[in-house]
């Protein structure tokens, strides 16, 4: 079933602004955009990233706040939802995603483009159709262990996890996008996730190319990521599943 955001809700334009930014704002605090715990960037950023006046901005956090949803401190506004329960199974996103490394530099954004050919066939898109596009860039500060990855995002994905298709409203490709969370949400939408990771070294280059497809249950086509990153390794396929959540 195909889910809404906030704004394409059909009560949405019956509701104070304030409020509708209320509810963006919890959906963020909800799919782990704004960790739980974590601080809350300042009004001036919050009323750019959503495209309403500061003061807009400090009647939504009112609202959260008097839930309990945040709270502010001569620190800032922090949230004080409680993290997801570990299952285990969680993966990292988009493959090839690194860990808290030293001295490194990690940007990911998103678009809404027509992806690579490539990637449209993948996902049964037809051509030039636009999709949520991913883009994935580490490095350490000296320029070593580079990695970028390149991810679009099918049109069932989009229909059925409310947390991904939350982000076409800010697909501008300059807003920082960290999407940790998205095989979680997928999982949490009911889906079970079918991965088929194919590593391979191109040829005169001294890098490593993963290419990752994800279906679901029915088959659908889900995602796909290209990864390159500077290694030397031999190639190999392997496929896993991880089933839906709950």
């Amino acid at each position: 079933m195909a889910r809404t955001t906030p704004y394409d809700h059909p009560l949405a334009d019956t509701q104070p602004l304030y409020r509708r930014i209320a509810v963006e704002l919890l959906g963020e605090l909800n799919d782990g955009t704004i960790r739980p715990g974590g601080r809350l960037p300042g009004e001036r950023r919050l009323a750019e990233h959503f495209g309403v006046s500061r003061e807009t901005v400090r009647q939504a956090l009112e609202v959260l706040r008097r839930d309990g949803l945040v709270a502010t401190d001569r620190r800032g506004t922090h949230a004080t939802l409680p993290g997801p329960p570990d299952r285990g199974l969680s993966l990292a996103f988009p493959v090839g995603a690194r860990a808290a490394v030293p001295g490194s530099v990690d940007r990911a954004t998103v678009t809404w483009e027509p992806p690579s050919p490539e990637h449209a066939e993948a996902l049964g898109l037809a051509p030039d159709r636009p999709t949520l596009v991913h883009r994935y860039e580490s490095a350490t500060a000296d320029g070593r262990g580079r990695r970028t990855a390149v991810t679009s995002f099918s049109a069932v994905a989009l229909a059925e996890v409310e947390e991904l298709a939350r982000y076409r409203h800010r697909a501008d490709g300059a807003a920082s996008a960290q999407l940790r969370q998205a095989y979680d949400w997928m999982r949490r939408a009911g889906l079970t996730l079918h991965h088929r990771d194919t590593i391979s070294r191109p040829a005169n280059a001294p890098s490593v190319r993963v290419t990752r497809r994800v279906h679901d249950q029915y088959a659908r086509p889900l995602e796909i990521t290209d990864l390159v990153l500077d290694a030397q390794q031999d190639a190999l396929v392997y496929e896993f599943t991880l089933p839906a959540a709950g």
